[in-house]
């Protein structure tokens, strides 16, 4: 009777079987998922150059287990709009390539895109074409670029190229003009190389190629073609440096409103509004350009000049007359009230020598007209 009575209800002992089976499958779809998160950047397992960082693999680098930390709107603006504006160019920040080019580089990815090999993907890499301050690997003239090769391609060749002397990486987009080669190699064979164990994303095989540039100071970008050995598959990667005599560094300072959804266009469009020329005594001019325009946003940069005497510190204004609105900035700490903006100077570029100048720049929100305010300067 007693055994009758345990086995009469079996749903009874059915449920916590089959509540551990769901359980199962649930944790069973969560891993899935997540490795799917995890694995996705590698599941092309191509390459990118890796010292000095490219600009997306520097992004996932730095921000890739932390892309959801509001801490990369001030900290390094240029990968987050580029993050807000498409996150897959750093999840696969592996697979910038472009296929059937037969050589003809210059043919396939026009100026201004080179940094995004010609929008490969749609506009998966566009944002990192936009100038500004990305962050920069400190080289000397003669340096090293460290290529790596995820899936073991091997190389035809190599091509490394650094912006000119004059070119500003800051406001400019990449040009082939603005380009000179500096080194070209033979082959390398698949599977050539060191392998990576120090980062568990980078499972294939490095290749350092000594280049030589001389004659730069400042910031600059080196620019590497890598046709891989499989195929006619070329991958482009822009990695910004920073070379002695011109200056340091600085790390941005930004203060994000909100967040935009950009999808940035190939071609950037320049008004500038010049004030009037700076002269006296602790007096200062600016000039505000637009370096770049998409869909609902906008990027944009201002340069500050000192008069004819050093100046400590300054403070820009203007009045948008189209509804924008400041998203993040770097290079200045910027307030709006209304459609007025004022931006002022952040610790390391606020003293400048008689003549001296300076540039910030912020990512902004537009809804269809987006004309250039005129800009006012006082220096203190």
């Amino acid at each position: 009777m007693s055994s009758l009575a345990h086995h009469s209800n079996p749903a009874r002992h059915r449920a916590p079987t089959v509540l551990r089976i769901l359980a199962i499958a649930v944790a069973g779809a969560v891993a899935l998922a997540v490795a799917l998160v995890v694995t996705q950047d590698t599941a092309g397992a191509h390459g990118s150059t890796i010292n000095p960082a490219s600009r997306n693999y520097g992004c996932w680098k730095r921000w890739g287990n932390d892309f959801q930390n509001p801490n990369m709107a001030t900290q390094d603006p240029m990968c987050w709009q580029a993050w807000q504006a498409d996150p897959n160019a750093m999840w696969n920040w592996n697979g910038l390539f472009r296929e059937g080019v037969a050589g003809d580089h210059q043919g396939h990815v026009p100026s201004g895109q080179l940094c995004s090999a010609g929008q490969t993907g749609g506009v998966r890499y566009a944002a990192l074409d936009n100038p500004g301050n990305w962050q920069a690997t400190n080289v000397s003239n003669n340096f090293n670029v460290t290529v790596h090769d995820q899936a073991l391609h091997g190389a035809d060749y190599f091509l490394i190229y650094v912006s000119r002397q004059g070119f500003n990486p800051l406001t400019q987009r990449l040009g082939w003009s603005n380009l000179e080669l500096v080194k070209e190699t033979g082959r390398y064979a698949p599977g050539a190389g060191t392998r990576e164990t120090g980062d568990p994303v980078l499972n294939g095989v490095s290749n350092t190629i000594a280049v030589s540039a001389p004659g730069r100071t400042g910031r600059h970008i080196v620019y590497v073609i890598w046709k891989a050995s499989h195929s006619d598959q070329n991958y482009y990667w822009c990695s910004d440096v920073n070379f002695p005599g011109g200056g340091s560094n600085p790390t941005p300072t930004a203060t994000p409103t909100r967040t935009p959804t950009a999808t940035p266009t190939a071609t950037p469009t320049r008004t500038p509004v010049p004030t009037t020329p700076a002269g006296g005594a602790r007096s200062c001019s600016a000039t505000y350009a637009v370096t770049g325009t998409w869909a609902g946003g906008f990027q944009a940069e201002v340069r500050v000049a000192a008069g004819s005497s050093a100046i400590s510190g300054w403070t820009v204004s203007w009045t948008f007359a189209n509804g924008q609105t400041v998203s993040s900035t770097w290079g200045a700490n910027i307030t709006s009230s209304g459609s007025g903006v004022t931006a002022r100077n952040v610790d390391y570029n606020g003293s400048l020598g008689a003549g001296g100048s300076t540039t910030f720049g912020f990512v902004g929100s537009q809804t269809g007209s987006n004309a250039a305010p005129t800009v006012s300067c006082a220096a203190v």
